[in-house]
């Protein structure tokens, strides 16, 4: 039996809990042998939602052999990681870190607590990218990775923040439980692309956004919709309620990329995708919207 423990912190950011809590929840319904425990050094703790957590079992003297102790994250975590309770997780987390065969994960924030408890030295590692120096000061000694949604070295993981954490639960039920259950949780959670270590944290679907400009942000929209189709830029700026020359000096000044690039990079992620999802180079490409393997090389090489 798998036993994983999720060791809560003082102010719990509440889905750097429940996306992963769950995730392994549901691998236990499609027959997964595992068993969660949610434990910390006090019995009731805030969350960021106002809703307390009670009946907490307390920290663990003895952790099992293959135990996954999961650390989520607090907000704000300053105040939070200040607190008591706090430095006795991080004292309890440094006193069993030598322990053979313990896999420890850190969810965003909590990230934190691992590293001033020396899991991480050595190792590679990351957090939200808001985080980035606070880890670094955290763990002198610790490989910081940046844009990454996670991040896994030896029995150390660690991902960027809040919905990461439900992509590297998926990635540990694949390696500790088998990849047909990580697929069929996947889609239970509608999670239909598990992203990968090597994915970048800010994704292309993400990326270009901060701006507040509603034309661009329709154009956008409908290219993220359906990236597969073409978009004329004349249909696009028509859709979006403004000139095409006014459609393309949008994207250069606020998105600070051209519409044609923007639609490419969509698609190049698009084909990455399916390719992790064992599509072919071709079909992937097709699948993309490209017209073949050779156009999404050339593509890619571009890019």
């Amino acid at each position: 039996m798998l036993e994983v423990y999720f060791v809560l912190p003082p102010d719990l950011l509440l889905l750097d809990l429940a996306g992963p809590a769950e995730a392994l929840r549901l691998a236990g319904e499609f027959g997964a042998d595992l068993r969660l425990h949610f434990v910390s050094p006090m019995p009731e703790t805030a969350t960021s939602l106002g809703l307390p957590l009670a009946s907490l079992q307390p920290l663990p003297e003895e952790l099992p052999e293959g135990a996954l102790v999961v650390v989520p994250g607090s907000t704000p975590s300053a105040v939070a990681y200040a607190k008591p309770d706090a430095r006795r997780i991080v004292a309890w987390l440094a006193a069993r870190k030598r322990q053979a065969g313990v896999s420890w994960v850190g969810i965003c924030s909590g990230s934190l607590l691992l590293a001033e408890a020396g899991l991480f030295d050595d190792r590679a590692c990351t957090t939200h990218h808001t985080l980035l120096e606070r880890l670094r000061a955290s763990a002198p000694a610790a490989r910081v990775q940046e844009n990454r949604v996670f991040v896994q070295d030896g029995p150390c993981c660690s991902s960027a923040g809040i919905t990461a954490g439900i992509d590297l639960a998926l990635h540990l039920i694949g390696e500790r439980i088998g990849p047909a259950t990580a697929r069929a949780v996947a889609r239970e959670m509608v999670v239909y692309f598990r992203r990968s270590p090597q994915d970048p944290e800010l994704s292309p679907w993400l990326a270009w956004r901060n701006h507040l400009h509603s034309a661009l942000h329709r154009a956008q929209d409908l290219i993220c919709a359906d990236p597969v189709r073409d978009w004329p830029l004349g249909e696009l700026a028509e859709r979006a309620h403004v000139s095409a020359r006014h459609l393309s000096r949008l994207f250069r000044e606020h998105a600070g990329i051209s519409a044609h690039d923007y639609h490419q990079a969509l698609r190049l992620a698009l084909a990455m995708q399916w390719r992790a999802a064992g599509l072919g180079k071709e079909k992937a490409a097709l699948a993309a919207g490209f017209s073949s393997a050779r156009q999404l090389a050339r593509a890619a090489s571009r890019r």
